[in-house]
């Protein structure tokens, strides 16, 4: 076998090579899996277990409204420590073990504050677990940072599996089990995040001096307004789509049927991500998915037919798909050297923290106004203004191609 391997000296640099890029495949593709499939334990019954414990619905609208305001708080903080002190790692432990505690606390809790202190906490350690997890991802991809999107496609396919399933056991064991559910989904999560690896070379710039870089970057400003705008019309169909459908008539089997659709359509645009971020770069596929949520609400405004909003469900895996991979590639492309985990930190608190917040609050602004038919016109119409402000208006010269392409 050495005279082998003597013959051919590269073999021995080869295995070592597939086996490295199995591995950085597996762990974060398992990590995703478990890490979505907990969620959907969980979180499609919070507000339920919320109303069974029998609080308002003020007080069920404030459990249910501060996680995205935390999140905006928790996830560059975190990641930002996680980078200052080079212990991604160690901080995503914690997290991990810290949601998994306050998710067991959060089901024996029927007093109002101290259940919304647990959500804080819950919210605020929480918050940084997927930045750091698609941090790791892209360290551990290396040159192949464009499949991406192949690994987080698992966790599409983990909410997809364990929701029904998820379903069936609540409707058998009751309110307590999505937590234990969660719980037991997150203790695989943890296991599989010691798996993770993190960017290890030290840098030469001081935390602050990349900080003050990035913050600075008109680039990189103009990204996180897209990425504000999107996660504003994202939060709106979210939050409001079932009180469409519920205004419309439809049944709760129809919400579940839309909400697997729009689940299952995120798999096939999460595997062929990497042929788009090829032919395309990550800011154009913002734009392609302002456009299309712009069109997706316009959409839902005029559609008066029950088999009208599950076709339109279709569209959801060109909307957060696309706006998820070209964002953590872009976030990976200008992140200054050693912010990688503060970059996707500051991507996902703006998507899923200020944009979730004020998607949800304009919404429900809109909704006393108007009906969910002219919530969702004007929304959309908002989103197609910045589609297009941000593709032709007298900015855009400030919004430059990546300084590199994800190859």
């Amino acid at each position: 076998m050495g005279e082998n391997l003597a013959i051919f000296p590269n073999l021995r640099d080869a295995l070592r090579k597939a086996k490295k890029f199995h591995m950085s495949f597996f762990f974060p593709s398992a990590f995703y899996f478990m890490f979505f499939g907990a969620l959907s334990f969980m979180m499609p019954f919070l507000a339920l277990f919320y109303q069974n414990a029998g609080f308002s619905g003020t007080q069920i609208g404030l459990l249910t409204g501060i996680a995205p305001l935390i999140t905006l708080v928790g996830a560059p903080f975190w990641t930002g420590i996680a980078d200052s002190t080079r212990r991604h790692k160690a901080i995503m432990i914690i997290a991990t073990i810290a949601v998994i505690t306050t998710a067991l606390l959060m089901s024996r809790s029927s007093e109002f504050y101290s259940l919304f202190g647990l959500v804080v906490l819950f919210s605020f350690f929480g918050a940084p677990i997927v930045s750091l997890a698609d941090s790791a991802t892209m360290s551990m991809l290396g040159e192949s940072k464009h499949r991406y999107g192949q690994i987080r496609l698992w966790g599409s396919v983990g909410w997809g599996l364990i929701a029904p399933l998820a379903g069936a056991v609540v409707q058998q064991l009751g309110l307590d089990w999505p937590f234990y559910g969660y719980a037991i989904g997150m203790s695989g999560a943890l296991l599989l995040a010691l798996g993770l690896h993190f960017p290890t070379q030290q840098t030469s710039t001081p935390f602050k001096a990349g900080m003050k870089s990035l913050l600075s970057s008109k680039n990189w400003m103009f990204f996180l307004l897209m990425v504000l705008l999107a996660g504003i019309g994202m939060a709106t169909i979210n939050s409001y789509l079932f009180v469409y459908m519920e205004a419309m008539g439809l049944s709760k089997t129809l919400m579940g049927l839309a909400l697997t659709i729009s689940t299952l359509s995120e798999i096939p645009v999460m595997f062929f991500a990497s042929r788009f971020l090829k032919r395309f770069n990550p800011r154009n596929l913002l734009l392609l998915a302002l456009l299309v949520i712009g069109v997706r609400l316009l959409l839902y405004s005029v559609s008066t037919l029950p088999w009208q909003i599950l076709l339109i469900q279709l569209v959801h895996g060109f909307t957060f798909p696309i706006i998820w991979v070209a964002g953590v590639s872009y976030a990976a492309q200008e992140a200054p050297e050693g912010l990688s985990a503060t970059a996707q930190g500051m991507f996902g608190s703006t998507l899923m923290g200020i944009g979730a917040a004020l998607g949800g609050l304009l919404g429900g602004l809109l909704l006393q106004q108007f009906d969910p038919s002219g919530m969702y016109l004007i929304v959309g119409l908002v989103l197609l203004a910045g589609a297009f402000f941000f593709s032709v208006g007298p900015m855009i010269n400030f919004i430059k191609r990546p300084k590199e392409s994800v190859t």
